[in-house]
């Protein structure tokens, strides 16, 4: 499978590809919370995963890239902190309703035609008033990649996110926050340069749509 060997190729060198510190948007948003159970789907090398059981977060995590699971444990293990972490394809793992607090999608760009049926197998994870925090790159950032390659991010148009798409994927939810912004990335070698993104935080609503 083409996907699965490009993540496989990324994550089998010793260099972390997006370093070992956490996403600033993820830091910044699980400070403000009390610890709960958290799941980071496409968690690749485990920064986000590991940062989170250092806060004192109970982590699950999920990649279909087992380099990236052998980099995140590692990672973990170093930090004197344990995660959950499964290898495989979200329909085949034995997630459960309600099961999780906080849901953080940071940079998990999915394939365009599976993305949508994964929000909403995501969203069926979060209990009543649980968030999902969301940060990933927007449809404008295709014009960002096509002039700095560095800053990385998908190549296709359908694989990157606009805010329309993120209230179709998550309608039972009261925004917190969404927006589109220009930011700046140094994240590891893959992440570098000036970008755009989609950052969103939700709150989901007690009535399942």
């Amino acid at each position: 499978m083409e996907w699965l060997d490009k993540w496989n190729e990324r994550y089998n060198s010793e260099e972390f590809a997006y370093g070992k510190e956490p996403n600033l948007f993820l830091k910044e948003q699980l400070e403000k919370l009390n610890a709960g159970t958290i799941l980071f789907p496409a968690e690749g090398e485990g920064r986000n995963a590991v940062f989170a059981a250092k806060l004192g977060w109970k982590v699950s995590a999920f990649d279909i890239s087992i380099e990236g699971q052998k980099k995140a444990l590692q990672l973990a293990e170093t930090n004197n902190v344990n995660i959950d972490y499964q290898v495989g394809e979200l329909q085949a793992l034995d997630y459960g309703v309600n099961q999780f607090d906080v849901i953080a999608l940071i940079y998990a760009h999915f394939p365009a035609n599976i993305k949508s049926l994964y929000h909403r197998i995501l969203n069926t994870y979060i209990a009543k008033n649980g968030l999902i925090i969301l940060e990933a790159f927007s449809k404008k950032h295709i014009d960002y990649v096509s002039k700095n390659p560095k800053v990385g991010g998908p190549k296709d148009i359908a694989s990157l996110f606009s805010i329309d798409e993120i209230k179709n994927d998550f309608p039972n939810y009261e925004i917190v926050e969404l927006e589109e912004k220009e930011i700046n990335l140094n994240e590891g070698y893959t992440h570098n340069g000036t970008g755009s993104v989609i950052r969103f935080v939700g709150r989901k609503k007690e009535k399942n749509l």
